[in-house]
């Protein structure tokens, strides 16, 4: 079994008063898909997703819909079953985020099931989206997550797969940053945090959020209803690393005196894998006469945390890697004995997930560059090139050694058009690069510090310009198509003598050519 790490933090909270309405959170909110602003809060998705097509949808009268709902963006898929389409986001390296997704479908591909496919968050696979049950209840979903990125940007994909062949979409994306005590146990350097479940338990009413919640999270209604606890109505959250609303506080779900309370929680079967289980609590009762609950909690049968005394001070325990599999049940047991029942008022559990790593910055810096310079590249040239294995760019090859690195280049007969970068040399891990029957022109940048090349396919474009000579430097290349170009001058004596090449070079205009082989 993995090891449970536990951290127990009290603290008194502290009234807090204002007269003034709380300020933002800080972070991006996109309205996916939509053409005009309606707030200050909500920005256009342009500049920062660079394919798919935006739509209006019908969204119910509910007062629980917000406008953002009512238009999406959707991503054809165009035959490519397997592709990514990502939002490239400014952020803060080294700086924690909650990230959150949101996808009502209202029948934007023209079928009545929405599709499911994937998210993936920078190189990291972060869930399955299947809406399909919230849809058919007339209700939207949404999918939280907390990743740390390492470097300026970070990349938010939606992905086709196999699971339904009808084009992904999103409705909303939002990024924000949080305060650095919170879910400060876990290692973001080889983590991300996926939302399972956030719950106030005994509360009835509307999703908790801002500004109850000034970090925005969703805390959802649980249980049966109880009453309002009047004194924890204006508590402040400053007492618990995670930092939760005063408001989940203001109800609880208890038990009779000194008798246990079982809590299936989370109500849906969990796959196997580890997770971070969060539990707040916090009790009114007079600690000078006594009334002091103690509780000892089991998740599942296997002791959790033992006595743990709950004050109005507050208190939450943690674990940071704990298995779950299938369906859970949390104990909450008083000793025996005790004049006190069980009770809870919140709790949060994520999935935690191990990094999917990132591609060689190098590279990725490299292939960004060679991608803004052409007119039209592939669809789905945003985000790691190589990362999940399954998503890796169109015609990107990579390695997964030690480093992950893009060996190979093929985008042949993919009608590209525009020059080719110099940059395009910074991949110095490339074995082979493909880019005949499309429209590139412009000069052939030097090659030469490709050190590994064997393979260049430049055949069937427009280069002009003459054959730069240090092709003949590189040492193992063997392989050189540069036919049907538009290219002039000689054919250097570095590739004439070079021995072992296969060298094609017919069709050019002013060139001294090479016979055509077969």
């Amino acid at each position: 079994m993995s090891p449970l790490y536990l951290f127990l933090f009290c603290a008194l909270f502290v009234a807090v008063y204002s007269q003034s309405s709380p300020s933002r959170p800080t972070g991006l909110f996109i309205d996916c898909g939509a053409t005009a602003r309606y707030d200050n809060i909500w920005v256009l998705d342009n500049g920062y997703v660079f394919s798919g097509v935006p739509r209006s949808v019908i969204i119910p009268e509910n007062p629980y819909f917000v406008r953002t709902l009512s238009t999406v963006r959707s991503f054809p898929l165009e035959g490519h079953i397997r592709r990514k389409f990502c939002y490239v986001l400014p952020v803060t390296r080294n700086v924690k985020y909650l990230v959150r997704t949101t996808y009502f479908y209202g029948g934007v591909n023209g079928r009545d099931s929405p599709p499911v496919f994937d998210q993936i968050v920078d190189g990291t696979f972060w869930s399955v989206v299947n809406t399909t049950e919230d849809y058919a209840m007339g209700r939207w979903s949404y999918y939280e997550g907390v990743f740390v990125p390492a470097v300026k940007t970070m990349s938010i994909c939606v992905a086709g797969n196999t699971y339904t062949d009808s084009d992904p979409f999103i409705s909303a994306l939002e990024v924000v940053r949080l305060d650095n005590s919170l879910y400060n146990s876990t290692d973001f350097k080889k983590y991300g945090l996926s939302l399972v479940a956030r719950n106030s338990f005994g509360y009835g009413g509307p999703l908790i959020k801002f500004p109850d919640d000034k970090f925005d999270r969703y805390w959802e209604p649980f249980g049966e209803i109880s009453p309002t606890i009047q004194s924890f109505r204006n508590l402040s959250d400053s007492g618990i690393w995670n930092l939760p609303p005063s408001k989940v506080f203001s109800t609880e779900l208890t038990s009779d005196q000194g008798m246990p309370r079982e809590l299936r929680w989370p109500q849906r079967s969990l796959p196997n894998s580890t997770y971070y289980i969060a539990l707040y609590f916090a009790d009114d009762h007079d600690a000078s006469l006594g009334n002091i609950t103690v509780l000892n909690i089991a998740i599942n049968g296997i002791q959790y945390y033992s006595n743990l005394s709950v004050t109005s001070a507050g208190v939450a325990v943690f674990a940071t890697q704990w298995p779950l599999s299938g369906l859970t049940t949390i104990t909450l047991a008083p000793p025996p004995g005790s004049a006190m029942g069980a009770l809870i008022n919140a709790g949060e559990v994520f999935n935690v997930l191990p990094l999917g790593g990132r591609t060689l910055t190098r590279d990725v810096v490299a292939l960004n560059v060679v991608n803004k310079s052409l007119e039209n590249p592939p669809l789905d040239w945003n985000g790691d090139p190589c990362l999940p294995r399954q998503y890796s760019w169109t015609g990107v090859v990579c390695s997964y050694e030690t480093r992950i690195r893009v060996v190979a280049l093929n985008l042949t007969s993919m009608g590209i058009r525009g020059p080719l970068s110099p940059e395009i040399a910074n991949l110095t891990a490339l074995t082979e690069i493909w880019l005949g029957n499309n429209t590139f022109w412009g000069t052939i940048p030097d090659l030469s510090n490709l050190k590994m090349l064997e393979t260049l396919h430049l055949e069937d474009n427009h280069f002009s310009g003459v054959i730069p000579p240090s092709l003949g430097n590189i040492v193992k290349l063997r392989e050189l198509f540069l036919q049907n170009n538009e290219l002039g001058g000689e054919v250097p004596n570095s590739l004439k003598v070079k021995p072992g090449l296969n060298l094609k070079t017919y069709g050019n205009q002013f060139l001294v050519q090479a016979p055509p082989t077969n």
